[in-house]
């Protein structure tokens, strides 16, 4: 598992290329072989609350997608009036779905996140101790 190369790749689905006009802070060790990855539980810190205000983001998306849902009538009693609001009420709960089906990702990637910002601690700690 690289979870550096997962948020990068999650990262600029969410926001797009970042490398323009300048490059990005990149969080954790450098380079090469083994599949490893070094990362501080303050850089953990910093991505998690990056994916935090996504999550917010999407979370008021959905609510204002809720608010469209409840406000929606057809302007008349015929039925094009009728037909072309049950039409935009099945694109918004398509909609909705895509919204909450964002929301568990973000949700459980943050998880992952946070175990793994919890394991980094512990292993400093560790190394810490031993260290003494």
């Amino acid at each position: 598992m690289n979870i550096i190369g997962d948020a990068a790749s999650a990262i600029k689905a969410v926001w797009g290329d970042l490398t323009t006009p300048k490059e990005p802070t990149v969080y954790g060790g450098g380079g090469g072989g083994g599949g490893g990855f070094e990362m501080s539980p303050e850089e953990l810190k910093t991505v998690i609350g990056l994916w935090q205000d996504e999550l917010k983001k999407v979370s008021e998306d959905g609510m204002k997608i809720e608010d469209i849902l409840a406000d929606l009538r057809p302007p008349g009693q015929d039925e094009a009036s009728s037909s072309y609001v049950d039409s935009g009420v099945d694109s918004l709960l398509a909609l909705q779905k895509q919204n909450d089906s964002m929301k568990e990702y973000i949700t459980g990637y943050i998880a992952k996140l946070e175990i793994a910002r919890t394991k980094t601690m512990v292993t400093d700690q560790a190394n810490t101790m031993r260290a003494t």
